[in-house]
């Protein structure tokens, strides 16, 4: 590619998303043109700016970075994903590749890793942290379905059954089975273990 490789930077927390900028904005080849700190403004930064590459943060307000990127794959195929994340949780990399991203790194990577990786992607090449994916091997898929994930993402908050069969259209029982079955599968004893243990997988 003659010209800087277009970057779009996805960043919740002001001084990291600086941080990056400026490191990246060392490389010769790869020029930040864009920076938001919402994972609901990165599509329409991405499209505005035509981006090459999105390194997307996995936590952020409006949507998460695996969100951002299920909807960048979707409406700029064109564009490469590139996952950052604070936390080593192997649920997160299996979403993350589910979700179409092509790279997946901790955040404290080495900047000139980081910037490897985004000329690595744009070749066709998928990047993954190496101890992320030994991580991500031994853990195993993520045990629970969809709407066993839905109900403990809606107890988190520390909703009773009833509230939750209202928020969620289901009977009591209903509820009442999900969340039993997902705290048998993780091991635990109680609904508040279950969600907290799922959350530290990266399973929800």
């Amino acid at each position: 590619m003659s010209r800087p490789i277009k970057v779009l930077l996805a960043e919740d927390q002001s001084m990291v998303r600086e941080a990056l900028a400026a490191l990246l904005g060392l490389e010769a080849d790869i020029e930040v043109v864009a920076q938001v700190a919402r994972g609901d403004e990165v599509l329409d930064a991405a499209r505005a700016h035509a981006v090459d590459v999105a390194l997307l943060d996995i936590e952020m307000p409006g949507a998460t970075g695996i969100e951002a990127a299920a909807r960048l794959h979707e409406e700029l195929p064109a564009v490469k994903v590139v996952v950052l994340t604070t936390f080593g949780r192997p649920g997160y990399l299996r979403s993350a590749m589910e979700s179409g991203a092509d790279a997946f790194l901790v955040k404290d990577a080495p900047a000139a890793r980081l910037a490897e990786a985004i000329r690595k992607v744009l070749t066709g090449e998928r990047v993954i942290d190496p101890t992320l994916a030994a991580a991500a091997l031994a853990e195993g898929a993520n045990p629970l379905t969809d709407r066993e994930r839905e109900v403990l993402r809606a107890a988190a908050d520390g909703s009773t059954n009833a509230e939750l069969a209202t928020t969620l259209h289901l009977s009591q029982g209903t509820v009442r089975n999900y969340l039993s079955t997902a705290i048998q599968k993780l091991a635990v004893r109680n609904r508040a273990e279950a969600v907290r243990a799922a959350h530290e997988k990266g399973w929800l």
